[in-house]
């Protein structure tokens, strides 16, 4: 257990979840940072010698451990439920959903610093909680703000990458073109080359990372405006915070639009590490490819429309239904929908997830988001009797474990409201937001000293003759 660093700290938290009615029984700890406590990268100064000396403890001690029995069903079908990858930012519940070192996100929505009384949480201080594990103050948070601001100069050679691709390429093809053309600014790389001693990985890749989080919004900006805008480009404002910045640059600049902004960057920044995205940069970073090589690795797993992609078939699948049905579609009209796109060999997209058994708590806060902003548009009380008819018939048709919504099932739907329609877009959006998790999990994958990922695999022959002995 983590001991709060003062008593002051405490009795402000204690104040601050009684006036808000929080229930915090879960969390197993939590730490609050005085307001000293400024500089992130002294924090993890700090912190990785503590967090090392408890892995070699674990190995030491719990090494041979038995995590559960690995099933030819497993073998065969995407490793699906297999334990078997160290993920310290987050951890997903399949009853509870994701909570982010500990913390749920309407824990986060009371705890982390917001921009305005009773706005959404900024995500700054997720960032800072995903690398610290400790609720930052709103100082701290400031200041980690102005600190990407100071880092998010994006070179000219980045744009000219992405300008001599045709402006009709999917956003996510020139969104990751960027990112790689940014890799050449990669510190790791540098240091690597210059023969930095193993324990100093982590140094440089933290500023990789964090350069990297800071630069991804001037990118995707750039890729929205090129396609969408006729190439006309709003620059930064530094006066802005991380997520209402990327809005103004995209073109946003509603109130009500920023919240949204900081609300999805936040719930959409970490997911454990199994799914495919994260998955994929600690597996590229586990040969020590740079933090850019790794993440681009990532978006271009994320663009699958089994993963990110997923958020931008959602609206598409609903501008669908309006157009063949009309907006005043009763539940019978709604029921017919669903079960023609069943029946056609196609999933209703936003529905169903590989390990939450319950609706994904990311869904939930969006629809509060919108009874609280939008509680009459058209397309949210789609959205709403969609979660009343589409659950029903998945549960009758007896092949899905989770018939409820997940996160995409409700994102778009939100953004369109605010005028961001261009749903081809959308995954790039998920993709700036997943760069928080993924890039504080690759420091720590470096602090940790976490070695090359090399499962092994086997043939049908070989699982044919073992289970054929296994049976013997």
């Amino acid at each position: 257990m983590v001991f709060f660093r003062s008593v002051a700290a405490l009795s402000k938290l204690r104040s601050r979840l009684a006036q808000q009615g929080t229930q915090l029984g879960s969390i197993r700890w939590l730490q609050v940072q005085s307001a000293s406590d400024l500089d992130l990268c002294a924090q993890l100064q700090d912190l990785i010698p503590e967090q090392q000396d408890r892995l070699k403890k674990l190995k030491s001690e719990h090494g041979k451990a038995q995590l559960g029995t690995i099933t030819t069903d497993m073998v065969i079908g995407g490793m699906r439920g297999m334990t078997g990858l160290l993920w310290e930012t987050s951890l997903l519940d399949p009853d509870e959903g994701i909570r982010f070192r500990g913390l749920s996100i309407p824990e986060c929505q009371k705890l982390l610093p917001v921009a305005n009384p009773g706005g959404e949480p900024l995500p700054e201080g997720l960032l800072w909680l995903l690398l610290t594990g400790k609720v930052p103050n709103k100082e701290q948070v400031d200041g980690l703000s102005a600190e990407l601001h100071s880092r998010a100069k994006v070179p000219d050679h980045v744009f000219k990458s992405i300008d001599a691709l045709p402006v009709a390429s999917h956003p996510m093809t020139q969104f990751a073109t960027g990112v790689m053309a940014l890799q050449v600014e990669s510190e790791f790389q540098k240091a690597y080359d210059n023969g930095m001693p193993k324990a100093k990985f982590w140094e440089p890749t933290y500023e990789d990372c964090m350069n990297l989080i800071a630069r991804l919004p001037t990118v995707a900006a750039y890729v929205y405006r090129r396609i969408f805008k006729d190439g006309q480009i709003i620059p930064s404002d530094s006066s802005l915070d991380y997520a209402a910045n990327f809005s103004h640059m995209l073109g946003f600049d509603d109130p009500k639009m920023l919240e949204l902004m900081r609300l999805y960057v936040t719930i959409h920044s970490d997911h454990e590490g199994g799914n495919v995205s994260a998955h994929t940069a600690h597996l590229v970073g586990s040969a020590l490819s740079d933090p850019y090589l790794s993440f681009t690795a990532a978006l271009n797993g994320l663009a699958g429309p089994l993963h990110g992609l997923a958020n931008q078939e959602v609206l598409l699948w609903i501008e669908s239904l309006v157009k063949e049905v009309g907006a005043d579609i009763t539940t019978d009209q709604l029921k017919d929908y669903v079960w023609k796109t069943l029946k056609s060999g196609k999933v209703v997209p936003g529905y169903g997830h590989g390990v939450l058994r319950k609706t994904d708590p990311r869904y939930t806060c969006q629809r509060e988001f919108a009874l609280k902003h939008l509680p009459d548009d058209p397309l949210f009380k789609l959205v709403s009797k969609l979660y009343e008819v589409v659950p029903p018939i998945l549960t009758e048709l007896g092949k899905v474990k989770n018939p409820w919504p997940n996160v995409d099932a409700h994102s778009g739907v939100l953004l369109k409201y605010y005028g961001l329609s261009e749903a081809r877009y959308y995954t790039v959006l998920f993709g700036v937001s997943r760069s928080i998790g993924i890039g504080s999990q690759l420091i720590w994958d470096r602090a940790l000293g976490l070695p090359l990922e090399r499962p092994k695999s086997v043939t049908m022959d070989w699982l044919e003759n073992y289970c054929k002995k296994v049976a013997a």
